[in-house]
C-alpha cells in the first residue's frame, strides 16, 4: 500500500501492515514516541491494520500532536478510572466514558447505599496509579454481538447491554470492539494509545449527576469528571487557570458586588439588584446612543405571538422545543424567542418606498427561550433575556455598504471595552429553509462585503443560521477563553416568507433584503463575559458605584454627606459609608466591592474642603479639590474610557 505523510513523502508498505509499522518504517525514535496514527483523518490504534483502497495520507499521532493525542490519553484516562472503580466498589454498574473538551467523565451507577464523593478521589486516584505504572496495554477485540452481549449479561452490566442492543436494532451491526486494560474490558469503539503508562499526570476533579443517555425519565448516574496531560507542568497549569476562573466566576461576582442573584421561583432568570440594574441600563443606553448616531429607530413590538406567525417565519418547525408555548381562546401562541418575526411582520404593515431604505429597526426587547435546566449557568445561559437586536431592510445594491456599517458599528462598540475581536464566516446548516440559489447569493454577498474591507476571516462551513450566513465576532478574555460577542446575518428567505416588498423607483414591487444584526448579543451575557473578563473592575463609566465617600470618624459625617450630594448633583454615582468602622476596615470593603474610586475625609479635608483620593487596586492618589475631582470623573464618564 502507498500512504502519503504531512510532508507530502510516499511511504510504501505491505498490504496488512500495522500502524506501528508504519511509525517505524519512519523512523526508531518516532515508533518508540507514538501513541495512534491518523489515516485519512481517522485516528486508529498502532496496531490496527493500515487497509484502504488507494494512496491515503497518514500521519504519526505523539505527544505533540496537540488534541489528538490529549483525546487519546485522556480516554485512556477514562477507562482506567472504571478500572479502579469496579476493583474498588464490587457491583458497580459501568455506562460512557468519552474524552471531553479538558478533560474526560465516566458515569455509574454505584451499589444502594454507597455514596461517592469528591472526599472518595485520593483512594481512586491512587487505584489508578497503580494500573498506569503496571503499563497495561489496551488490547482491541472485535466480537460477535452476541458473544458481546452474553459477556455483560453475566457481569450484570445494564447499560452496556443495552448499548448493544441499541446498536444491533437501530444500525444492525453483526460485532463490536472490545477493548481491555489489565482486568478491566470495556465496549468501546476506541481508538487508544498502545498502554496505560502513556498517561503521565491526571487529576479526578467533581462528581455531578447525569441521567442515562440525558433523558430525566431514565435513572440519575454518578457522574466522575477528570483531567489527564502530559506532563505535571501542563496539568499545574491547566488547575491554577481553573481556580483562577473560579475566583472570577460572574456567578461569584454578582452576587458579591450586589449586581444580581437568581432563584428557582424563575429558574434561569437573574433578579438585578438596584447596582446590577444601573449596569445594564447603562449598556442599553450605549446601544441606543451609537445606534441612533449611525440612523437605527427604536420600535417596541408584542411579546406573544399566535402561531401563525412562527409557522411563516419556520420557527414552529425548526424551534418550537425552544419555545414557551401557550393558548387563548383555542389559538396556540408563543413568547418570543427572538426579534426578528416580529420585525419582518411590523415592517409589512406599513407600504414602503425605496427612498425609505434602508430601514433600521432595533429594539432591546425581552426574549424567552425554554433552554433545559441542565444547560442553564448563570447569565450566559439564561431562559429570560434581552439582546441589543437590530434588523435592516434594504435593497440588494445596499448590502455590502450596510454590511460594513454593521461591522463598523461592532468594532466601534468593542473598542469602548477595549476588546479585540476576530470574525468568522459561517455558510449554510445541513437544516435550514429556502432554496439553494438564495443561499448562493447570500453567501456571496456576506464574503464580497467581508473581501471589499479587506478584513481577515476564516471559515466556518456549516455553521450558518437555518435562515441564512452570518458573519460572527469572537474575542479571547483575559482567561485565554474565546466567545462570541455579535453576529451580522443575511437573510433572503424572511422577506420571502414574510412577503415584503417595497415599491422602487420603477413603481414596481420588489423584495428587500433583511440584515440581521446583534453587537453585545445578550445584555445578560455579554455582563456575564466582561466580568470575568476584567475581574468585576468595571470601567468608571459603568461601575454602578463611581465613587464612595469614607469619614474617618462621626465627626466628619456632615461633610462627607456634602460631598456626595455636590457628586450626585453633577452626574456621578456615589455614596457615603458612614458606618461606625475604621477608615481601614470601610477602604478594604470598598477594594472588595471594586468601587473605582474612594474619597478620604477627615479634620484636614474639611478644613481645606478637599477629599483624600484613592484609587481602586492603586492606592492614594493625593488629596485633590472636589471640584476637580468631579471634573475629572465626568471626563472618563463621557469619554467611557476602557480603564
Amino acid at each position: 500500500m502507498e500512504l502519503e505523510l504531512p510532508d507530502g513523502t510516499k511511504l510504501e508498505l505491505a498490504d496488512g501492515a500495522t500502524g506501528a509499522d508504519a511509525a517505524a518504517a519512519i523512523g526508531a525514535g518516532l515508533a518508540r514516541a507514538a501513541l495512534a496514527v491518523k489515516v485519512d483523518g481517522e485516528v486508529r490504534d498502532l496496531s490496527r491494520p493500515l487497509s484502504g483502497d488507494g494512496p491515503a495520507k497518514l500521519e504519526v499521532i505523539t505527544e505533540r500532536s496537540g488534541d489528538d493525542a490529549l483525546a487519546l490519553i485522556r480516554h485512556d484516562t477514562a477507562h482506567v478510572l472504571a478500572a479502579a472503580v469496579m476493583e474498588l466498589y464490587p457491583g458497580v454498574k459501568i455506562s460512557i466514558g468519552p474524552a471531553i473538551e479538558n478533560g474526560f467523565y465516566y458515569d455509574f451507577e454505584f451499589p444502594e447505599g454507597v455514596t461517592v464523593t469528591e472526599g472518595d478521589f485520593d483512594a481512586i486516584e491512587a487505584k489508578m496509579r497503580e494500573h498506569i505504572a503496571a503499563d497495561e496495554p489496551f488490547v482491541r477485540e472485535d466480537v460477535a454481538a452476541g458473544d458481546a452481549l452474553e459477556r455483560f449479561l453475566s457481569e450484570d452490566q445494564d447499560y452496556k447491554v443495552e448499548l448493544i442492543e441499541d446498536l444491533v436494532r437501530n444500525q444492525g451491526v453483526h460485532s463490536v470492539s472490545l477493548y481491555t486494560n489489565g482486568p478491566f474490558t470495556d465496549l468501546c469503539r476506541g481508538p487508544h494509545a498502545p498502554s496505560t503508562k502513556r498517561i503521565k499526570s491526571f487529576k479526578l476533579q467533581s462528581v455531578a449527576g447525569a441521567y442515562w443517555r440525558g433523558d430525566a425519565a431514565n435513572k440519575m448516574l454518578t457522574r466522575v469528571y477528570g483531567t489527564a496531560f502530559f506532563s505535571k507542568r501542563d496539568l499545574d497549569e491547566y488547575l491554577e487557570r481553573l481556580e483562577r476562573a473560579r475566583a472570577l466566576d460572574h456567578r461569584r461576582l454578582g452576587p458579591q458586588l450586589g449586581l444580581f442573584t437568581f432563584s428557582e421561583v424563575s429558574p434561569g432568570s437573574a433578579f438585578w439588584f438596584p447596582a446590577g440594574t444601573r449596569v445594564f441600563n447603562s449598556l442599553v443606553a450605549l446601544s441606543r446612543e451609537m445606534g441612533a448616531e449611525r440612523g437605527y429607530t427604536e420600535v417596541k413590538t408584542p411579546q406573544l405571538y399566535d402561531s401563525s406567525l412562527w409557522k411563516t417565519s419556520g420557527h414552529w418547525d425548526k424551534y418550537r422545543e425552544n419555545m414557551f408555548l401557550t393558548e387563548s381562546e383555542d389559538r396556540p401562541l408563543g413568547l418570543k424567542p427572538m426579534n426578528c418575526p416580529g420585525h419582518a411582520h411590523l415592517f409589512s404593515l406599513r407600504r414602503h418606498s425605496y427612498r425609505d431604505l434602508p430601514v433600521r429597526y432595533s429594539e432591546p426587547g425581552l426574549l424567552h427561550r425554554n433552554e433545559p435546566s441542565g444547560t442553564l449557568h448563570g447569565l450566559l445561559r439564561v431562559r429570560h433575556f434581552a439582546q441589543d437586536d437590530a434588523h435592516i431592510f434594504c435593497a440588494e445594491d445596499q448590502i455590502q455598504e450596510q454590511v460594513a456599517a454593521c461591522l463598523e458599528f461592532a468594532f466601534a462598540t468593542y473598542a469602548v471595552f477595549g476588546l479585540d475581536v476576530r470574525l468568522e464566516l459561517s455558510t449554510r446548516p445541513e437544516q435550514r429553509i429556502g432554496r439553494e440559489e438564495l443561499w448562493d447569493k447570500s453567501e456571496a454577498a456576506l464574503t464580497a462585503a467581508l473581501e471589499a474591507q479587506h478584513l481577515e476571516y476564516t471559515l466556518h462551513e456549516g455553521d450558518g443560521a437555518f435562515y441564512g450566513p452570518k458573519i460572527d465576532m469572537h474575542m479571547t478574555d483575559s482567561l485565554g477563553r474565546s466567545w462570541q460577542l455579535g453576529t451580522v446575518q443575511l437573510d433572503y428567505n424572511f422577506p420571502e416568507r414574510f412577503d415584503l416588498t417595497y415599491t422602487g423607483a420603477d413603481n414596481a414591487e420588489h423584495r428587500p433584503v433583511m440584515i440581521h444584526r446583534a453587537i453585545m448579543g445578550s445584555y445578560e451575557r455579554f455582563i456575564g463575559i466582561l466580568l470575568e473578563h476584567l475581574a468585576g473592575e468595571l470601567p468608571v463609566w459603568l461601575a454602578p458605584v463611581q465613587a464612595i465617600v469614607l469619614p474617618i470618624s462621626d465627626r466628619h459625617g456632615d461633610y462627607a454627606r456634602a460631598v456626595e450630594a455636590r457628586l450626585r448633583e453633577a452626574g456621578v454615582e456615589a455614596e457615603a459609608d458612614e458606618r461606625t468602622e475604621s477608615v481601614g476596615r470601610k477602604i478594604r470593603d470598598a477594594e472588595l466591592r471594586k468601587v473605582p474610586y474612594m474619597l478620604v475625609v477627615g479634620d484636614r479635608e474639611l478644613q481645606t474642603g478637599e477629599v483624600s483620593l484613592r484609587e481602586h487596586g492603586k492606592g492614594d492618589a493625593g488629596s485633590v479639590a472636589v471640584g476637580e475631582f468631579i471634573d475629572r470623573v465626568r471626563s472618563e464618564i463621557r469619554a467611557r474610557s476602557a480603564r
